[in-house]
């Protein structure tokens, strides 16, 4: 049976680029994953393409499946996915299998995986160090951390969102919000992985490249993420405590 590698961490955190680059720089790693693709109720972004990024279905054809033994349907971020249990049971029969996704579904993964007994890398991305939440943490007068962590990665959103449609919706406006509101209860999973790799330069970030090479907190985040996959032991991670993030408090 082959091995999962999981890539998690919230929406705008770098997931796409890194694999990107990982595609570019290190071919030989990446060429040995097999990619689980997910069911997606939302429509493709630019550049995305229906059974790479995502199975791009309509929301009533995902809800459907929940009649179906072999599927688990999720509700992410205001839009429907799902994890088809058998696919990726076949997969892992004959290759190591990649799965990026949010950490609600990827942590469900997880249980799955440990449940099948098989091999599992699991990494996350996270827009801050774990010195950076304990330093936030500390600060008097208190920090609302759930805010401060939706602001910076609203802040990303509207970067990324901008860049690839020029002009924003109230649509467009909305769904940041969603997924910027969400990153705190996701970096509250972010102890359930093996590694937690720190990266400032998310998916709004040109260090990843504009300048033809990553540089910056890509660079380590995309040589760190190699190492893992190689089985060596990198700078640049951590791992994360359950009660890193805790309850939040003074909001």
């Amino acid at each position: 049976m082959g091995r999962l590698v999981i890539l998690s961490g919230p929406s705008c955190v770098g997931k796409g680029p890194l694999l990107a680059a990982l595609r570019k720089f290190h071919p030989r790693v990446a060429g040995r994953l097999t990619k689980f693709v997910l069911y997606d109720s939302r429509a493709p972004r630019p550049g995305e393409l229906d059974g790479v990024d995502y199975h791009f279905r309509q929301r009533a054809e995902i809800e459907s499946l929940r009649s179906l033994e072999e599927f688990r349907v999720f509700e992410v971020r205001s839009d429907l996915q799902a994890l088809d249990t058998r696919d990726l049971e076949r997969k892992l029969q004959t290759s190591d299998v990649f799965f990026e996704g949010n950490p609600f579904i990827a942590s469900r993964v997880l249980d799955f995986v440990a449940a099948q007994g098989a091999e599992c890398l699991s990494v996350f991305l996270s827009p801050l160090t774990a010195d950076e939440i304990i330093e936030l943490k500390a600060e008097q007068p208190r920090v609302c951390l759930p805010d401060f962590v939706a602001d910076v990665m609203r802040r990303k959103l509207l970067r990324r969102t901008g860049r690839q449609k020029g002009s924003l919706s109230l649509r467009d406006l909305e769904n940041i919000e969603i997924r910027a509101a969400s990153a705190y209860g996701e970096l509250q999973l972010g102890y359930r992985f093996d590694y937690v790799i720190p990266n400032h330069d998310g998916e709004d970030s040109e260090h990843w490249d504009a300048f033809y090479h990553p540089i910056g907190d890509a660079r380590r985040t995309l040589q760190a993420f190699a190492n893992l996959l190689a089985g060596r032991s990198p700078d640049h991670v951590e791992k994360w405590e359950p009660d890193l993030l805790g309850a939040p408090k003074g909001c």
